[in-house]
């Protein structure tokens, strides 16, 4: 032993640890008294039995461990499978530690019931060493405790994954498919999703905030460069499939997002308007893209795939404007197809409703859109987007 001990002190620690090891019995019964106050442990979350019984041989293998006042390799072994079995039985890391160290006030107390007076020094001076076997002990489980957690919620990541991965898939629509993924996820499979698609470091930064919401989720699902996080928001009060507010559990980092979403089985639709829609992110953009938001972006990209560009066109009917002329009525008309009011655009661009009137005729007059007719301003909203 590394301490102050003479022979004589040796021999006498040997036989109050060997008399300790000898009342193991009634060790065990006043810790099960002492550890039924501990939550987890007071509401069964552990058979009785299997703690009396992990009372029992903890206690016999800190006995033997005092000997020599530091934990023995059996008992570290023993701790680490204790780590193990309760992370895997659910109990709090709280509860596991504070049931542990009660070890360390059973064992002292019995030393000091079973001591004599002509032992007080020596007990003074094993106080550490007690406490260091139990504090060893302790830290081993809960070392153990922790790295089964992380296994556990690795194993439980793959799990979900999986089917998460089979939902995106060619399968993914089948009713069976739909019920295993919504049961892995406990998610309601005919609730309403949110979808979100990022690229880059737009992704990490969604990622990042989207595992602070307080939703059933989030889920993440990776596509090539593209980044999936989806999630069921909680019960909003809004009529169904009418897509909430970006706020309180939707993302505000710049990404493509479909609120909604009605169920599980229109996800993969919902997703590729997503990575539609994040595609067409600009460096101004600081928000999420929505359809609300990005239809008519959506539509413009849409049509020039189709080999229509809108925005050319009308680019180069307004080459026919005066010096100077182009931006005011460029101006004029995308104000007045945020509202579609001349009294709004007027008041919102400090104008008399007559400039206003004066400006949109003479886009009529250049262009041949007149902005009255909602076929012709919708033409013209898609041109310019933003």
């Amino acid at each position: 032993m590394h301490n102050f001990m003479d022979a004589g002190s040796s021999d006498r620690w040997n036989s109050i640890v060997k008399d300790l090891g000898d009342r193991i019995d009634g060790l065990a019964e006043r810790f099960l008294t002492r550890v039924s106050n501990v939550p987890s442990y007071a509401t069964e979350m552990v058979d009785p039995a299997d703690v009396r019984k992990t009372a029992l041989e903890s206690l016999r293998l800190l006995a033997q461990s005092l000997v020599d006042g530091t934990a023995g390799p059996e008992l570290l072994d023993y701790a680490s499978a204790l780590g193990e079995k309760r992370a895997r039985q659910g109990i709090p890391p709280e509860s596991l530690i504070t049931a542990i160290r009660l070890d360390f006030s059973v064992v002292w107390t019995d030393l000091l019931e079973h001591c004599g007076p002509e032992d007080a020094v020596l007990l003074a001076g094993q106080v550490e060493h007690v406490w260091r076997v139990v504090d060893e002990y302790a830290t081993q489980t809960h070392m153990s405790y922790l790295a089964e957690r992380v296994r556990m919620a690795q194993e439980e990541s793959n799990f979900r994954q999986e089917f998460i991965a089979k939902l995106f898939g060619p399968a993914g629509q089948t009713v069976d498919v739909i019920a295993r993924a919504a049961s892995a996820l406990e998610v309601d499979p005919d609730g309403e999703f949110e979808i979100a698609a990022a690229t880059g470091p737009a992704a990490r930064a969604l990622q990042k905030e989207v595992s602070g919401f307080r939703v059933k989720g989030p889920f993440m699902y990776q596509s090539g460069n593209v980044t999936f996080m989806f999630w069921q928001p909680f019960s909003r009060t809004r009529p169904r499939g009418r897509p909430s507010d970006t706020g309180a559990g939707s993302p505000v980092t710049a990404c493509g997002l479909v609120q909604g979403v009605p169920g599980l089985r229109s996800l993969v639709a919902a997703a590729a308007t997503a990575a539609a829609l994040a595609q067409l992110l600009t460096d101004e953009d600081a928000a999420p893209l929505t359809i609300e938001t990005g239809w008519r972006r959506l539509a413009r990209e849409k049509l020039r795939d189709a080999g229509l560009d809108l925005e050319r066109e009308l680019d180069a009917l307004l080459g026919q404007c005066r010096e100077g002329e182009r931006a005011r009525m460029e101006e004029t008309v995308r104000a007045f197809l945020q509202t579609g009011s001349v009294a709004e655009t007027a008041a919102g661009l400090f104008c008399h409703r007559n400039t206003i009137l004066n400006r949109m005729a003479r886009f009529r007059e250049i262009t041949g859109f007149d902005l009255m007719i909602p076929a012709q301003a919708a033409r013209v909203a898609i041109a310019w987007p933003n």
